[in-house]
């Protein structure tokens, strides 16, 4: 069950007026906040709920990301909970995650090349919302996928860098992401910063576990939720905070929801589509037969 939390929350250096009132900054009925980490696999789990929560609300909910820390190093990480202490314990994990909600995993890093914190990556999702909450959105969503699917170490900054080459070939023309502008934020201390007052606030909240989001109504009301939840719990977070708030569209074609987020796994369309995960293969496959999407891996995009 979600947790009420109390009206008046106010994190840490929080300056906005809009948000000591409880209201979301851009008016939008519902204001998220998600704490997570690239490192997160949960979090990777979630995406097919949470990509098609924003899909259907659309502008009626906002949000942004904080994020959480999840792996100093190894001599101070310790997961009880999941009987993890070493990089060697976090594959099976992995394969749960696989086998329980089908996102694509390769658990194989943690056998090959365990990276050794999840702060580099965390800095570099800061470093790159400098550069605006789209350029953050898209390169935390890289940053999953290669280390989750790719077996890339994100804690190196090689693979920080290249990720960001990557964003900035993907996006479209309305959107830039310049490189060399990531690389200066990277090393520049308000990144670190930022990364460190997201901490921060995860704390003031109590928040220890990952993903965690807390929604925020009009009224101040705010619930948090923590886990991987299904897709119905997350509706009915909304429902309890502001009742007539409805979905404003769902998603009933393969290659346009695929075009919507231009970079998409087979289980998340699923999702949207309340398909089963073979038929939704077989769509997507006659899609890339036929010119209308591309497969990198596990990964289908727009043409």
């Amino acid at each position: 069950m979600p947790t009420q939390l109390p009206i008046t929350v106010q994190p840490p250096n929080q300056s906005s007026s809009l948000l000591e009132e409880g209201l979301p900054p851009d008016r939008s009925q519902v204001q998220i906040t998600y704490y997570t980490d690239p490192l997160c696999s949960w979090s990777w789990g979630l995406e097919p709920q949470w990509r098609r929560l924003r899909y259907e609300f659309g502008s009626q909910i906002s949000w942004r990301y904080a994020m959480g820390g999840l792996l100093p190093d190894w001599q101070r990480f310790s997961d009880p909970v999941n009987d993890i202490h070493r990089p060697g314990q976090m594959a099976p994990q992995w394969i749960q995650i696989r086998q329980l909600v089908g996102m694509p995993t390769d658990e194989s890093i943690w056998r090959e090349d365990p990276p050794a914190s999840s702060y580099p990556a965390c800095i570099a999702v800061k470093a790159a919302e400098r550069q605006g909450s789209t350029a953050a959105e898209v390169y935390l969503r890289r940053l999953r996928e290669a280390v989750m699917v790719e077996c890339r170490n994100v804690a190196r900054r090689e693979v920080l860098l290249e990720v960001a080459a990557e964003v900035a070939a993907d996006l479209s023309s309305r959107h830039t992401f310049d490189v060399q502008q990531f690389q200066y934020d990277l090393d520049h201390p308000a990144s670190l910063e930022a990364f460190r007052e997201d901490v921060k606030e995860g704390r003031y909240l109590g928040i220890s576990r990952f993903p965690a989001l807390v929604f925020r109504g009009v009224t101040g009301k705010a619930l948090l939720i923590v886990g991987y939840r299904p897709y119905p719990v997350l509706v009915d977070a909304i429902a309890s905070l502001t009742p007539n708030t409805r979905p404003l569209q769902e998603a009933t074609d393969v290659v346009s929801y695929v075009r919507h987020w231009d970079r998409i796994t087979a289980t998340e369309v699923a999702v949207a589509l309340n398909l089963p995960l073979e038929e939704t293969q077989h769509r997507l496959a006659a899609a890339v037969s036929d010119g209308s999407l591309r497969q990198i891996g596990s990964i289908y995009q727009g043409q």
